[in-house]
């Protein structure tokens, strides 16, 4: 059996992705990469906004287009496409042949074999159940990887439908984390990044208190030569975190921490806990306490309630914390949320607009941030070279791949990805940095 997958989304994804891989070789299966051949093409989708349905559904359209050609034999698709789609994927589109829901994972051996003998299976177990360990087939390069920590949200933001989705929080056990995190480090991950909808929860679930500081400790045990984290909510920070964080120098200084928006009436409808002060001083405290941090976050633009004043009130919040890296989503009103059904939203090509003007605001700062790192001699993790500039690329403490720029560097000795060397800072090009490998 040739089976070959598809991956859209987000790095949580992904991780599905590879678990279902893995339990697919274990089975006996062919993994391939290109999807022409394949018995069965497995995509793995993302249902999260309108953008993320298009391209799944996009996608499925594509490979059907295979499939009718005699190129593809059976279609199966999973994640939160299905999850949140099911009846309309089962009645509209004809072409696929089984669908599994983002509680049956597991189960993607028997679906693969079921698509195959001409079946149509639709598997969706509990979204709500424990975190299945599962074996894993690493699809990254291979200096680093995600460990996702915990699955699911308890958050509940007005706009958001993930929980409908991924089910409520449930954190893995420690040990399991840990003995996932010690396998990758034999395999020679240089950097870990520690993933899951919210890591700043990981542990009340389990334990009855946040265990995050704990696990990064464990973590920073290991031959790991950076630890980078995504997604701590703003309003769960401890004392506790914030010095694991400074004190433990693996912990690269680069937090992700979605903030979506500034303005207290904005916040309160789209049940965000905390207000616009408790940002500032958040984020005040975070630069006193954490030398040289970077900070990235996600900002929505046209939110319910979001009038001139409140987006205004976000531009200048943007620009005066200086946040270095920032992802611009106009809102997509989401069927099914509380915030889909307010009235008090500007219309999509105004939150379009108004999206297009933080960038703007954003870039502003961003060029600031790389003016002040030139001259700097920065600590860089190469991951090729790249023919077109021929130099090297890679990224230092400040970028996380594939969602933030590149440092390219020239080097007169051959450098392989998965190396760390130190580059001089000398320019920019498109708006990312360029600089010369010290010998």
């Amino acid at each position: 059996m040739k089976v070959s997958f598809i991956p859209l989304g987000c790095a949580k994804n992904l991780v599905n992705m590879e678990q279902m891989m893995a339990l697919c070789r274990d089975a006996g299966m062919d993994l391939q990469q290109a999807q022409s051949g394949a018995d069965v093409v497995v995509i793995n989708t993302c249902g999260f906004i309108d953008s993320a349905k298009s391209e799944a559904i996009d996608t499925i359209l594509q490979v059907a287009e295979l499939k009718d050609a005699g190129e593809v034999g059976k279609i199966l698709v999973t994640g939160c496409l299905s999850q949140r789609y099911k009846e309309e994927i089962l009645t509209e589109l004809p072409e696929v042949d089984g669908i599994l829901g983002t509680g049956s994972y597991s189960r993607i051996v028997e679906a693969v074999n079921a698509v195959a003998a001409g079946e149509k299976p639709c598997y969706f177990d509990s979204i709500h159940a424990p975190v299945e360990e599962l074996p894993r087939v690493i699809t990254t390069p291979q200096h680093y990887a995600f460990l996702r920590i915990a699955e699911g949200c308890d958050n509940h933001c007005a706009y958001c439908i993930i929980p409908a989705l991924r089910g409520k929080y449930r954190s893995r056990r420690m040990e399991d984390v840990l003995a996932e995190a010690q396998g990758l480090a034999d395999n020679g991950v240089q950097e870990i990044i520690v993933i899951a909808q919210d890591i700043t929860r990981y542990g009340i679930d389990l334990y009855g208190e946040r265990k995050l500081p704990a696990l990064l400790r464990e973590l920073c045990k290991m031959s790991f030569h950076w630890v980078r984290l995504h997604y701590l909510y703003p309003d769960e920070f401890t004392e506790e975190l914030i010095d694991t964080i400074a004190e433990e120098s693996k912990i690269v200084k680069y937090l992700d921490i979605p903030i979506q928006h500034c303005n207290d009436r904005v916040l309160k409808a789209m049940n965000r806990r905390g207000d616009k002060a408790e940002l500032l001083a958040l984020f005040t405290t975070l630069r006193e306490r954490i030398p040289n941090l970077v900070l990235r976050t996600s900002l929505i633009t046209g939110l319910p309630y979001e009038d001139e004043a409140a987006f205004d009130e976000l531009c200048e919040f943007l620009a005066e914390v200086g946040i270095e890296r920032a992802g611009v989503f106009p809102y997509s009103p989401e069927e099914g949320t509380a915030a889909a059904r307010m009235p008090e939203r500007v219309d999509t090509p105004e939150a379009e607009r108004r999206a297009e003007l933080v960038v703007d605001v954003q870039s502003r700062v961003m060029d600031d941030f790389n003016e002040s790192r030139m001259g700097e001699l920065v600590e860089v993790l190469c991951e090729g070279f790249d023919g077109q500039s021929m130099s090297y690329v890679g990224r230092s403490y400040a970028e996380s791949p594939d969602i933030d720029g590149r440092i390219y560097f020239t080097s007169e000795e051959d450098v392989d990805p998965g190396r760390f060397v130190f580059v001089r800072i000398t320019g920019t090009m498109d708006g990312e940095l360029t600089g010369e490998k010290e010998e």
